[in-house]
């Protein structure tokens, strides 16, 4: 067993998960501006993706910093490997490669800040469960 359950529960879900949004809040409900054009981005895309809130517990927001060595949120790692935050995660969408990391299909309509709006619905996230408090 690990000496630092919150680090392993981390890697666990980033291991387990082939998409995973770290973010402030919840799909359904972010709680910054930078969450909710990540999770846009992932929607305008129709990519499933799992997420979990950084905000109930700091030490889960520290123990991400230190296995990902990126300061921000969110963080999205796709594979397990981090792709980045916000900023770069637009830009991967308006370049198309976003798309083709997650294996998914890039919208024709798809233009610069399409993810600077909330998209339209689209089928829930993958939940999972936030156990690392």
């Amino acid at each position: 067993m690990s000496d630092n359950p919150i680090r392993e529960a981390i890697a666990e879900a980033i291991r387990d998960n082939p998409t995973i949004l770290f973010m402030k809040g919840t799909p359904d409900a972010p709680a910054c501006g930078f969450s909710a054009r990540t999770v846009a981005a992932l929607q305008t895309l129709d990519a499933p993706f799992a997420a979990v809130d950084i905000l109930p517990d700091p030490r889960i927001r520290q123990e991400l910093s230190a296995i990902s060595n990126w300061p921000t949120i969110p963080q999205l790692f796709v594979g397990g490997e981090l792709v980045g935050g916000c900023d770069i995660v637009l830009e991967m969408l308006d370049s198309g490669e976003l798309a083709e990391a997650l294996g998914v299909e890039q919208p024709d309509d798809v233009e610069d800040g399409a993810a600077a709006a909330p998209a339209p619905a689209q089928p829930a996230p993958l939940g999972i469960e936030n156990r690392l408090s």
